[in-house]
């Protein structure tokens, strides 16, 4: 069983408000990652989110407040990793800012960490590796030990990671204007 696990608990200043509640095709970018997550066959899919209504409505999708959020995204990690049940095997990590993603590379990326279950996958974009990426169970005490805004890269980086070229993945939202790049 491979859990996915939403990082979405930023507060967005440079975007003027939680990313994850910013929409594209009238859906928010949440609800955009976690159809995606739950099409690719993610159980169970888990959103850790700020303190505010996810608009999730209609979707199997488990919410998670990060009252640290504030610390940064290791927090969220901590967090989403430390409700993993016992059965889970590997947790897939996304965000939300990256409009791509969608459930077809997810799938494609599940299928390359089923092929090398004891070693992270995760997608090749600008460059390095990156999120979305799928780690297993063997990693998550190493993920419980993250503090600040650091993720999991360092991870990634020094372990034998299968990667999956995905240079869409360099495409994320970061500023007011990158939305809009994406609406045309």
């Amino acid at each position: 069983m491979i859990a996915a696990v939403i990082l979405a608990a930023g507060e967005g200043r440079r975007m003027g408000g939680p990313k994850a509640l910013l929409r594209i095709d009238g859906e928010t970018l949440l609800r955009r990652t976690a159809r995606a997550a739950l099409a690719a066959g993610c159980d169970p899919v888990l959103a850790v989110i700020g303190s505010w209504d996810p608009d999730l409505d209609g979707l199997e999708v488990r919410t998670l407040v990060n009252p640290a959020a504030r610390e940064g995204m290791a927090s969220s990690l901590r967090l989403g990793i430390a409700a993993m049940a016992p059965e889970v095997e590997a947790a897939l990590l996304l965000t939300v800012d990256q409009p791509a993603v969608d459930a077809a590379l997810l799938k494609e990326l599940l299928a390359l960490a089923a092929a090398h279950p004891t070693r992270p996958a995760a997608c090749a974009y600008a460059g390095t590796l990156g999120i979305p990426a799928v780690l297993p169970r063997h990693h998550f005490p190493a993920l419980l030990a993250l503090r600040g805004d650091r993720g999991a890269k360092a991870l990634l980086l020094r372990e034998q990671t299968v990667s999956l070229p995905f240079p869409a993945g360099a495409d994320d939202l970061d500023a007011p204007g990158d939305l809009d790049g994406i609406r045309r």
